[in-house]
């Protein structure tokens, strides 16, 4: 490292930037890879030749369709997302989540999440200069209506996410008392982050029809294409034509739109494949629910939540990486996930090899 730029960057970088820490991911090679709610499934041969043809035709000498119309008309056809609302593109959901504290940003303004939730809710809020309250969740994880109502009357914020089903915890929270925070937080925007919407009883978009400070954002990450990058946010015409003047130009590029668009005229393949790992969450809740050394809660994502009972959770995680298999330990990162390991659902085979590794982690570490 040379020392002057070491110097000069240490004199001109902000101060938290500089105490802050790069996102980490996890050396997965050679692993069964549980970590990151991703899909275990390709494409089918034949979508991977209709890929391929289009590609071989792309222009990539243009700049892209500033406005990906094409992938905006498949994501209505898709996801039967009414006329009268808009969409806007965005290179996965955190580049939503930072347009939206970005236009928001404003002397005085808050943010607000329950916790523990999304932890990009709160990163880019503090990029962004934004206070961020949090408000804990019930014991059973559920959205404490009380303590959010309270929270939002205090504090006043400008912005409130509520991820539906949530991430790490996976559960569903209770429509009435979403209902409850949306009527109280009627002077701010609420924006219910929707990523795990295929896996989910229940989705919201109507709900934008009774609550004009409501806007919706899904990602296409889950459904099998996390390496596209493309997220998206649906609302009311007011809010999109505002946040779409601080998206940057040509955001999603040529490959990306046309592998988006590939993907969605054959949506079928992709639903298919979100019932299939839905049907292997329940096996696995089944195996996991009566597992004495464990405490599982229900999960409405493609992931499920355990707290290892006797605690070292870091223990269990260490060896399930020892027997080939990567997940996610929560321990450590939030007081309410003490002792937690996150649970990816990956293909049948995947998912015994993962509960071997767990059970061999069980017994070598909490005898």
């Amino acid at each position: 490292m040379n020392d002057a730029a070491a110097s000069l960057a240490h004199l001109l970088v902000r101060e938290d930037v500089r105490a802050a820490s790069a996102y980490h991911v996890q050396d997965a090679r050679d692993l069964i890879r549980l970590d990151q709610m991703e899909s275990p499934y390709g494409w089918p041969p034949q979508l991977r030749g209709v890929l391929a043809e289009r590609l071989a035709n792309a222009q990539m000498n243009r700049y892209p369709d500033p406005r990906a119309a094409g992938v905006q008309q498949r994501l209505r056809d898709a996801f039967g997302i009414p006329g009268r609302w808009s969409i806007m593109p965005g290179n996965g959901s955190d580049e939503i989540i930072q347009i939206l504290t970005s236009a928001l940003a404003a002397p005085g303004a808050r943010v607000m999440a329950p916790s523990p939730t999304f932890v990009m809710f709160r990163v880019l809020a503090g990029w962004a200069g934004l206070p961020y309250d949090e408000v804990p969740l019930a014991e059973d994880f559920g959205l404490d209506a009380d303590a959010m109502c309270a929270a939002i009357a205090q504090h006043r914020p400008r912005l409130l996410f509520l991820a539906c089903p949530n991430n790490p915890t996976g559960n569903l929270f209770d429509a009435g008392a979403l209902e409850r925070v949306l009527e109280a937080a009627r002077d701010a925007l609420v924006v219910i982050d929707e990523a795990y919407w295929a896996f989910s009883s229940r989705d919201h978009l109507d709900w934008l029809d009774r609550h004009p400070n409501l806007v919706i954002m899904r990602t296409l990450s889950k459904l099998g294409l996390a390496g596209l990058r493309l997220g998206f946010l649906v609302g009311d015409p007011a809010w999109i034509g505002e946040f779409d003047k601080v998206r940057l130009p040509y955001n999603v590029g040529v490959l990306h739109q046309i592998a988006a668009e590939v993907a969605l005229e054959n949506f079928g393949v992709l639903r298919e494949q979100t019932r299939l790992i839905a049907a292997e969450r329940a096996r696995l809740a089944s195996i996991l629910g009566s597992d004495p050394r464990l405490h599982l809660w229900p999960g409405e994502a493609n992931f499920l939540l355990v707290r290892v009972l006797a605690g070292r959770a870091k223990d269990v995680h260490a060896a399930m990486i020892r027997h080939g298999v990567l997940i996610k330990c929560l321990d450590g990162g939030h007081p309410r996930l003490a002792g937690c390991l996150r649970l990816g659902v990956g293909t049948a085979e995947e998912n015994a090899r993962m509960l071997a590794a767990l059970d061999a982690g069980l017994r070598e570490t909490t005898g």
